[in-house]
């Protein structure tokens, strides 16, 4: 989607002729007669401000219906809501943290089973699906080892056995990767990341492909009321006006900060889509249109929480704090944040190591992020001590 049709998707207001979208802050809405209104009831079954918000998301990932709900995790967890005791899951091995926690905690106990693969290799999934295989549920790239899966593939595989196949959309972003088009059912956002992009809200977006969905989908967003507040939907509305202009920006600064990190010596492993080394180098070009993502992750050959600590607590414009997709850089460490739910064997089978950290490049200057960085490998005692391999 061009950055002309983005930015005209949102409409003006057809009462006032106000070019930015109103905020209708009200809990109710007069009706004519029972039942007889003007599209709008009460907040939580709809909102204006919140319906423009959803149709341009569904635009934006060439879906049927989009729905915005009040974080991420409200969006997973309405997904969720499409299972039944003894359905099962066939999930990527290296999961947001907290969808690992909610799929653990809370479904695993309600009777779904969890199958966790690598689908960066498509065998791998075909592998793990029964008759009890309700979705697959990708995330591509993965948060944080940027993993890269066959969405195409994957998506003949769930049409095989009648599945849905729900990817996670949130690196990715609908500049690059529209999973819909590729055969996907259902995407994800966390629109706290790149759709948003101000680190100023949080929220949760699921595009749906079908008119099926969308009223499954619908039914629960009401019946459950994780609704995304007027002022949430205005700001993320506003976000995405900006969306491709960031994107590509902090895609730029990702790159040059990979090509910085691969040749550090106090760096054992680069985690990056863009880079030619990366396994599924290929695919990510292909279904991402040449974008590769505003997000770097590397670990160090010292692979100790001890040394991944000394170094993000170390930078300057890189600022040490959870989420990413914001204009200004961030940086964590996944294995004591936002994947400390995830325990230790399990994140090390996915690639998490003990040191990994996430970098979220913003849209400084890419000299700067680099500056930045070398002075806090200067800042790690240790770091010395590495000879280049």
């Amino acid at each position: 989607m061009s950055a002309t049709k983005i930015i005209h998707s949102i409409p003006s207001d057809p009462l006032t002729g106000a070019i930015s979208v109103p905020v209708y802050q009200t809990s109710t809405f007069i009706q004519e007669a029972p039942g007889v209104n003007k599209g709008f009831d009460y907040a939580r079954s709809n909102n204006p401000t919140r319906k423009v918000l959803e149709d341009v998301v569904a635009q934006l990932e060439a879906g049927h219906s989009g729905f915005a709900f009040s974080t991420g995790l409200a969006a997973i967890d309405a997904v969720l809501k499409l299972l039944t005791h003894g359905d099962e899951i066939v999930a990527v091995d290296d999961i947001y943290g907290g969808a690992y926690r909610l799929f653990t905690h809370v479904y695993e106990k309600l009777g779904v089973k969890i199958n966790y693969v690598d689908t960066t290799n498509p065998d791998n999934v075909a592998n793990a699906i029964s008759s009890k295989t309700k979705l697959i549920w990708i995330e591509s790239p993965t948060n944080p080892t940027l993993k890269v899966s066959d969405i195409q593939e994957i998506a003949k595989i769930a049409k095989s056995i009648g599945a849905y196949l729900v990817v996670d959309n949130t690196f990715a972003s609908p500049i690059a990767q529209q999973p819909l088009k590729l055969g996907a059912d259902i995407v994800i956002h966390s629109g706290t990341k790149y759709i948003g992009g101000h680190s100023d809200l949080v929220a949760g977006l699921v595009v749906t492909k079908t008119p099926e969905l969308s009223e499954k989908i619908k039914f629960v967003q009401n019946a459950s009321g994780g609704v995304l507040g007027p002022w949430d939907c205005f700001l993320t509305i506003r976000g995405i006006e900006t969306l491709e202009l960031r994107y590509k920006k902090q895609c730029e600064n990702a790159f040059a900060v990979a090509a910085f990190l691969v040749n550090h010596p106090a760096v054992q492993d680069v985690y990056f889509p863009g880079l030619v080394t990366h396994k599924n180098h290929e695919i990510a070009k292909r279904q991402q249109n040449g974008l590769f993502g505003g997000i770097v992750s590397f670990s160090l050959k010292e692979d100790t929480q001890e040394a991944a600590n000394q170094f993000v607590t170390s930078t300057n414009y890189f600022k040490l704090a959870e989420s990413l997709g914001g204009v200004k850089s961030l940086l964590c460490h996944p294995p004591q944040m936002t994947h400390a739910s995830v325990p230790r064997e399990r994140r090390l089978q996915a690639g998490i190591k003990d040191s990994l950290i996430r970098l979220s490049c913003g849209i400084e200057d890419a000299e700067d992020l680099i500056t930045d960085l070398s002075k806090a490998f200067a800042a790690v005692k240790t770091t010395r001590n590495y000879v280049k391999q």
